[in-house]
This record gives C-alpha cells, structure tokens and sequence, in this order.
C-alpha cells in the first residue's frame, strides 16, 4: 500500500496521526543527512506493525511531503 505523508520536523513530541488519507508524522530530529526521513520510516513501522525494512519512502526524499510504499507481508 502506499500512504501520503507530511513530515514535522524538529517536533516537541515524536508521534503520527492519520488524517484521513494523509499521515502526520512528527519527529523531533533535524532534516539534516537524512535523520529525519530514517526516523519517519522507525515510526510508521511501528505504527502500522511492520519491519522498517517493509516502509520505503519511494518520492519526496527531500521534501516534507513524501510518498511511502508500505509492504504489509
């Protein structure tokens, strides 16, 4: 499946919400080489009870709207 995302970098409070088909996620890490993006996929996986390695952030590397490919098998 794949999911729309906004990234929140810099944060109080780590945490991810859907809102609707969009999914917020906050992280309090920098979007600096990369910290915030392996951060994001360290929370989705946990979120929707997969791997890290089954959360790939197919478009958006740089930007804080993303697209993720979640792999649920």
């Amino acid at each position: 499946m794949t999911r729309t995302v906004k990234v929140y970098p810099n944060a109080s409070r780590e945490r991810v919400e859907a809102d609707g088909d969009l999914v917020k996620v906050y992280v309090s890490v920098s979007p600096e080489k990369g910290k915030a993006n392996k951060r994001v996929v360290e929370l989705l996986a946990g979120y929707f009870g997969v791997r890290k390695s089954a959360v790939t952030i197919v478009r958006g590397q740089t930007s804080r709207d993303k697209l993720v490919s979640i792999d649920g098998s």
